[in-house]
């Protein structure tokens, strides 16, 4: 997940917090309009694939578009595999949510206490980290990174290789200063995870969350490991690694070739996400992203107390606009007249994704696209998901 997309959440967010609040907050459910919807919108922005899962307590609502593959004819389908990416972050945070309520640690704790050598690590806390709000550099801006995975898309990272990337460049901000979106934050507190509950964060998902919430298409691979469980969906990027994990627009030439179909998007699948782990490293279907969003925001894995200090913990992200998103323990939230969404979204060489879920009108949303990044820029996810609160609800996010 980027900068980019939270970029366009944070817009709405302060477009529509000041709206009034409507009488009823749901439109009449009408499937073939929110298929038109998703179908033009998947066509302009050029997209190879793309799956949207929606529940509301007015009906159901699964559209696919496009192909698992290009020039395949294979539709993609609510358990088609993809790489969830930064969508991981809400699953280490809620291992960390437990292992405090568990009195393994506390969120004042300083990261130096479980991880050697992080630079200002007697002063960044598991809070901070879990906040973005550390003020360390962001390991996937280094050029290098995305150099090697170019050149050498098998190679298995380890989290201290990527984190002495990070460390060897010198911090953004001072610690607890400001927001600053940051995998190397997600990075170590998947290792004070494993320190703290003694096995692998795979592990740890699978028992305390994948098992017994019946997610059975969901993982995060070893770090070896680049492939993806059948079926899946090849995912796509146009130009190098770079584009997707820095906020770098598309040069004209490339937009141009790309647009006359002279160019066509290279196939990241087989990249191995083994540098994302923690951050974003997770497989998974939209039929289990949705279970587990609703899971989380809807109190099924933490007790009353944790749960609501989870719901709380979001803060703005700007200081100076209070109303605008924010971000808290590995969940963002945006509101909209009355209505409250507590979401997530990934980015990665190949795929682009959202989950969100809305406790007080029970609306449940999934989306990915089988292509990182739409030539002009835009978060295809999101773009999607704008469209579809706006046929969705009666305050849009688009108004």
């Amino acid at each position: 997940m980027t900068r980019r997309i939270l970029g366009i959440v944070a817009a709405v967010a302060c477009i529509v917090s000041g709206t009034a609040e409507a009488t009823t907050n749901l439109k009449p459910f009408e499937p073939l309009a929110l298929q038109r919807v998703v179908e033009a919108t998947a066509k302009e922005l050029m997209l190879p694939g793309a799956m949207v899962l929606l529940r509301t307590p007015q009906g159901d609502f699964a559209f696919s578009y496009g192909a698992t593959e290009l020039g395949g004819r294979n539709a993609p389908r609510t358990d088609t595999h993809f790489r969830a990416a930064s969508n991981t972050k809400t699953m280490t945070a809620a291992v960390i949510m437990l292992l405090v309520q568990e009195g393994k640690l506390r969120f004042d704790d300083p990261v130096s206490k479980y991880v050697d050598g992080v630079p200002h690590g007697n002063d960044i806390t598991i809070g901070q980290l879990l906040k973005m709000r550390s003020g360390l550099y962001n390991y996937t801006s280094a050029p290098e990174l995305a150099a090697s995975l170019d050149h050498d898309p098998t190679r298995a990272w380890t989290p201290q290789e990527v984190l002495a990337i990070a460390f060897e460049r010198p911090a953004v901000s001072p610690p607890g200063k400001e927001y600053d979106y940051c995998n190397t934050n997600y990075a170590l507190l998947g290792l004070v995870a494993e320190k703290l509950a003694g096995v692998p964060l795979a592990k740890n998902f699978q028992d305390r969350f994948f098992a017994p919430l019946g997610m059975k298409h969901t993982l995060l691979p070893a770090i070896i490991s680049n492939a993806i469980p059948e079926p899946y969906a090849h995912g796509y990027l146009y130009g190098g690694s770079s584009y997707a994990l820095v906020d770098a627009p598309y040069p004209a030439d490339l937009q141009a070739a790309a647009k006359a179909g002279t160019l066509k998007p290279n196939d990241d699948t087989g990249q191995n996400p083994s540098y994302a782990s923690a951050a974003g490293g997770v497989i998974s279907t939209a039929d289990d992203l949705a279970i587990w969003i609703r899971a989380l925001v809807g109190g099924k894995l933490f007790n009353a107390d944790y749960q609501r200090q989870w719901l709380d913990s979001p803060e703005p992200q700007d200081p100076g606009k209070p109303l605008g998103q924010k971000y808290g323990y590995g969940i963002s939230q945006i509101t909209f007249g009355p209505n409250i969404m507590y979401f997530h979204g990934g980015e990665m060489p190949g795929y682009n994704s959202f989950m969100g879920y809305d406790p007080v009108n029970n609306v449940t949303l999934v989306i990915w696209t089988s292509l990182t990044t739409s030539i002009d820029g835009q978060s295809p996810a999101n773009t999607i998901m704008l469209k579809l609160l706006d046929q969705t609800y009666t305050v849009s996010p688009l108004r």
